[in-house]
């Protein structure tokens, strides 16, 4: 930071982690304009006002990657090439155990951003804008400017059609900016209509793309914000590996095709709801994709082997694309030598379905689509550490103002991952809890993974968790044990052996549903719920065709 040499720096910010992780935190009383009956506390700290203060405030990198399940590297993958994320793994914080909130690109970071829940922040769809609906909602970057922070973000934060103007411009101090780049540059990746290919393989500079123009943008705003007289929040969002998989072909040569495996199970799971299930809508819009049948009982129902193929290889070549990105903007905050007072956190939205029980892209409640990668790296602390905890992106917020040595709203869903940090062996949740909708969202799918199993109810008749639990809502049910069956290849729901252990899931689904709805009460007298404002249909027409609400 300026104002500091980067030795005294460094020593600052180390002593004040430490001193973090060796006692209870004390949180000053801040002073602000805020709301402070949404933020639950009497007043707010201005670290305007205190030189000091404002000097000693860790910086942050916040690194959002769309679609990015945890198959790099770190997380076992032995086919990935991911020097950059495994470089951060290796100096920093690996979370094992970390699952979305909804496994669908706008509820998944609304939540991330709010510290809340969907049925709090009332997005479960592409469209809502959590302002709209919720507005006394406060997101972290807009309480970090609260603070004293420089708060600025380029690429895709939140979700790009349901976010406000300037991609939520109350989040921001500095106006947002985005990459303006083609979606394909190769002439035959697109038909007469306008519609594309699901892959692209070209031979073009990383800048061709967004994600590579991205960076260039990244870099200049750390240089920019190294020199500012205050910590900074810079929030990046890369797009790939989401669809189209298209990335420069030096990323594809990374791999060879014929190494990558099928999923090994292709079918829907015994005893298992169809409500479940997807048909794979998402993918089957792009123009090289054949007609198949997700989750059918079949072999030869399902995508082509070939095709399959292509689009994993797709999928990892468009993840070391972005994993080069992620290692330039490291090798930046090393040149620029504010990487010892800044902390990093890269997460992928959620999880993605590579072909497992037949589905491709996310939009369930399955492991492949809650699963995500959430990395860390804390100035101070010792490289290398993996928690063992559960943890959810609601923890994030939390997390960060308890390194920032900030109180954290009191309304926030999510806990602080600190003791976890501190003592990578506790678990400091029984469960992480999850959700997604079905039939226009008048079906909500409620599920809690353990460190075993996961129990899910589907609940109809536009059931939430603000309303009390009755079972008369529940329609479907399903519990997989993941130590006897990673696959899904059965639901033990009603199963005799399972007996005991579907008791406790059932009693420990319950709890959930009761917090939860203690939850919602709670923060129901301090929100100001609006009706969301139509903005057209989730298959509203974007660029070259491709359907806004596919995402």
């Amino acid at each position: 930071m300026v104002g500091l040499t980067p030795a005294v720096a460094h020593s600052t910010i180390t002593n004040h982690i430490k001193t973090l992780f060796s006692m209870t935190t004390k949180y000053r009383i801040p002073k602000t304009a805020l709301s402070m009956a949404i933020l639950g506390l009497t007043s707010l700290h201005s670290f305007a006002e205190s030189p000091k203060a404002k000097n000693t405030r860790p910086n942050i990198l916040f690194i959002a990657v769309d679609d990015l399940k945890p198959n790099t590297g770190a997380y076992g993958d032995r086919l990935a090439k991911t020097p950059g994320m495994d470089r951060l793994a290796n100096e920093g914080i690996v979370f094992e155990r970390s699952y979305c909130q909804q496994a669908i690109c706008a509820a998944t970071r609304a939540s991330i951003m709010t510290g809340m829940r969907p049925d709090r922040t009332r997005v479960w769809d592409l469209i809502t804008d959590f302002r709209q609906v919720n507005p006394n909602a406060i997101s972290m970057p807009q309480y970090f400017k609260s603070m004293g922070y420089e708060t600025a973000a380029m690429g895709k934060i939140y979700h790009m059609g349901s976010a406000g103007p300037g991609h939520d411009a109350p989040s921001w101090s500095v106006p947002y900016e985005d990459a303006k780049c083609p979606t394909y540059v190769l002439p035959n990746s697109i038909n007469a209509r306008g519609k594309g290919k699901a892959t692209e393989c070209a031979d073009v500079p990383d800048e061709t793309y967004a994600d590579g123009a991205l960076t260039k943008m990244a870099i200049k705003s750390l240089e920019k914000l190294s020199k500012v007289d205050k910590p900074f929040f810079l929030a990046v969002g890369f797009h790939k590996p989401h669809l189209p998989f298209v990335s420069p072909k030096k990323y594809w040569d990374l791999y060879d095709r014929s190494k990558f495996e099928l999923a090994p199970f292709q079918k829907k799971a015994a005893n298992s709801p169809d409500i479940a299930y997807h048909v794979s809508g998402e993918l089957k819009s792009y123009t090289d994709i054949p007609q198949f049948d997700s989750y059918s009982e079949k072999d030869l129902d399902h995508l082509p082997a070939d095709k399959q193929r292509e689009l994993i290889h797709g999928y990892y070549a468009a993840m070391s694309y972005t994993d080069a990105q992620i290692l330039q903007l490291l090798n930046e905050l090393d040149k620029l030598k504010i990487r010892e007072n800044t902390i990093i956190v890269v997460w992928g939205d959620h999880g993605w379905h590579l072909g497992d029980h037949g589905l491709w892209n996310k939009h369930t409640d399955f492991e492949n689509a809650t699963h995500t990668l959430l990395l860390m790296s804390i100035p101070g602390t010792k490289p290398g550490i993996r928690p063992v905890t559960l943890c959810e992106f609601t923890d994030v917020y939390p997390t960060l103002c308890d390194l920032m040595n900030i109180p954290a709203p009191k309304y926030l869903d999510g806990i602080s991952l600190v003791p976890a940090i501190k003592n990578p062996d506790s678990q400091l949740r029984e469960y992480a809890f999850s959700q997604y909708p079905r039939e226009g969202a008048k079906v909500m799918g409620y599920t809690i993974r353990t460190g075993r199993f996961r129990y899910t109810e589907w609940m109809k008749d536009s059931y939430r968790t603000y309303i009390p639990y009755d079972k008369k809502y529940v329609m479907a049910r399903e519990m997989y044990d993941y130590e006897k069956d990673p696959l899904e290849k059965v639901s033990v729901i009603d199963k005799p052996e399972y007996k005991q252990d579907q008791q406790k899931m059932e009693k420990l689904f319950m709890e959930s549903m009761q917090r939860e709805y203690k939850s919602s009460v709670e923060y129901g007298k301090l929100a100001d719920f609006k009706a969301p404002i139509p903005v057209g249909s989730d298959t509203k027409k974007g660029k070259k065709g491709k359907p806004k609400g596919e995402d």
